[in-house]
């Protein structure tokens, strides 16, 4: 897994790419993300145009991040998951824990 991150406005974008399964870039995403919200960003997209898998640890990751910011009074928005892993969203019922966005401009 790869991933990118910038802070756009008051939100975190991350771009993740590849297949999240919770290995060492799982940390990294997570350290960002505290890094993120110790600087007052509430709110964090994650784009997952580009990934190609996720097993349970990367949902494990992805529920962390979303736990994180909503204790902190943000919230996680999940931008353009491909046809399998919004799947994996719907049966997880993850789908109706997560937002789901097709742009940035969704989250604002």
């Amino acid at each position: 897994m790869n991933f990118t991150n910038e802070i756009r406005g008051k939100s975190l974008v991350l771009r993740i790419s590849g297949d999240l399964i919770g290995e060492n870039s799982g940390t990294q995403l997570l350290q960002v993300a505290n890094e993120a919200i110790s600087n007052q960003i509430k709110s964090c997209i994650i784009d997952i145009t580009e990934l190609r898998y996720i097993n349970s640890s990367g949902i494990g990751v992805l529920i962390t991040v979303l736990t994180k910011f909503r204790n902190k009074g943000g919230e996680v928005y999940l931008m353009n998951p491909s046809e399998s892993v919004k799947k994996l969203l719907v049966i997880t019922k993850l789908n109706s824990i997560f937002q789901i966005i097709n742009s940035e401009e969704e989250a604002q």
